[in-house]
């Protein structure tokens, strides 16, 4: 399962930097590619938002 952000999402960046297959997106609210995401974590662990969880 892939990981989600939700709209607590404050658009900060700091995933996008962090993310090694490039599975996020720029937007309002980030999003992340299911088909890219290879569930590693590293988007998560670093959110200071918490906006990012496995997608269940």
């Amino acid at each position: 399962m892939a990981y989600k952000i939700s709209e607590d999402c404050a658009a900060c960046g700091t995933c996008i930097d962090e993310c090694p297959v490039g599975a996020i997106s720029e937007g309002d609210i980030y999003k992340i590619d299911p088909n890219v995401c290879t569930e590693c974590g590293t988007c998560a662990s670093v959110c200071p938002m918490g906006a990012i969880s496995l997608d269940k």
